[in-house]
């Protein structure tokens, strides 16, 4: 039986879900970014339009799991910083984190905006209908295509900066930040 503790964020540690939403969403990302540039770099054929459909069925997903995320997150405790970091680490660190919460809302949306503009017809994984969400528009499914690459870049730019801010914790610092949204450990008693 899980523990109900197990189930909630304290001051000190992420909770179970908390950290099965950010290791989903994790792994979804790298999967997307791959099928993008798959999708984009492969000639003109089925296996075109299956890798497109892939990307953007893993985009949808991303932006499902990232509403239950800031669902979640929005009525959990969020476990504190390490008291020694300076205020402009404590503030770098809210913003990046706000950042990386809004692209990964937003860059799905913007894929959306270019399916629906470009009037192409989508099923999620081939299965569930997606509906156009404007109206079809060239200029319109071009803008968001440049908005979406932009989003990206920019993504990939905080990736780094999450992930090496990760590591500066753990190996440097010394401390419990990454420690504490691994699966399975890094829980306060």
């Amino acid at each position: 039986m899980v523990k109900l503790n197990m189930l909630r964020n304290t001051d000190q540690s992420w909770a179970a879900p908390a950290k099965l939403l950010h290791w989903a969403v994790a792994a979804l990302v790298f999967v997307q970014i791959a099928l993008g540039w798959a999708a984009v770099s492969w000639r003109l054929s089925p296996t075109k339009l299956d890798l497109f459909v892939w990307h953007k069925s893993t985009g949808m997903l991303i932006l499902m799991l990232m509403v239950v995320r800031v669902a979640w997150r929005s009525v959990n405790a969020t476990p504190s910083l390490p008291a020694d970091m300076r205020p402009l680490e404590l503030s770098a660190a809210h913003a990046s984190h706000f950042l990386l919460y809004l692209l990964l809302l937003v860059m799905p949306i913007t894929g959306w905006i270019v399916n629906s503009a470009a009037n192409i017809p989508f099923r999620m994984f081939w299965l569930i209908p997606v509906p156009a969400i404007v109206v079809p528009d060239e200029a319109t499914a071009d803008a968001a295509a440049r908005v979406h690459f932009v989003l990206f870049v920019a993504l990939s730019l905080l990736l780094a900066v999450h992930i090496g801010a990760a590591l500066r914790h753990h190996f440097l610092k010394r401390n419990n930040v990454l420690v504490r949204m691994l699966p399975g450990i890094g829980r306060a008693r």
